[in-house]
């Protein structure tokens, strides 16, 4: 593979098939996370490095595993590295873990994961599945950070739990911002402007 095919495949997730903000894959977690910039890093960091591996490992075995059980094949290899993933965080970020809470273990069945598994994982090379993997989590990283990272601005006043907009802010936040209909429209003007950014 030449290294602009490779600059392509990275490529490809963080804009043209970004997995949240165009194929609009992962919503749950998307939502039900991102109230904070934290949040959405320490779950975009679990998913690269699930989605990196599986791909990687599911393109390794794709002539081995038999059509019939490809899917519950696929199941197990992604279930093994989320629970690695889970037992990692559990035991080094356990306020992360409890944040994150149940979102870890349904990693498994995301649906970036078992898209990516299944429409290119188990028809293409390592090489390409692994960056396939990185380029699809990283661009899935980059969406829900900046979902965080807003939602907790405008709804708490902070970055990272560092006060920036000062300590007067909290009394007028927006605290819809933190709830789930700020998830939504917070989502929905991400996803008008890539639509607009892509449309130029």
């Amino acid at each position: 593979m030449s290294d602009r095919t490779a600059v392509q495949e990275l490529r490809k997730g963080l804009w043209a098939e970004n997995p949240l903000l165009v194929m609009v894959l992962g919503m749950c977690p998307a939502l039900a996370v991102t109230t904070t910039m934290a949040n959405g890093l320490g779950m975009g960091a679990a998913v690269i490095f699930v989605l990196t591996c599986s791909n990687v490992v599911i393109s390794l075995l794709r002539k081995v595993i038999p059509s019939a059980v490809r899917i519950p094949a696929f199941i197990v290899v992604i279930a093994s590295f989320v629970t690695m993933v889970d037992l990692v965080m559990e035991g080094f970020l356990p306020d992360l873990h409890r944040s994150l809470g149940v979102f870890i273990p349904l990693i498994v069945v995301n649906c970036i994961i078992l898209a990516r598994a299944e429409a290119f994982a188990s028809k293409n090379s390592v090489w390409r599945s692994a960056l396939d993997g990185l380029g699809m989590g990283v661009g899935f990283t980059l969406a829900i950070t900046t979902l965080g990272a807003i939602r907790e601005l405008l709804g708490n006043g902070t970055l990272l739990g560092v006060a920036v907009l000062g300590q007067g802010f909290q009394s007028h936040a927006a605290l819809v911002m933190i709830l789930p209909p700020g998830g939504f429209l917070t989502l929905g003007l991400l996803m008008a402007a890539m639509q607009a950014r892509k449309g130029r």
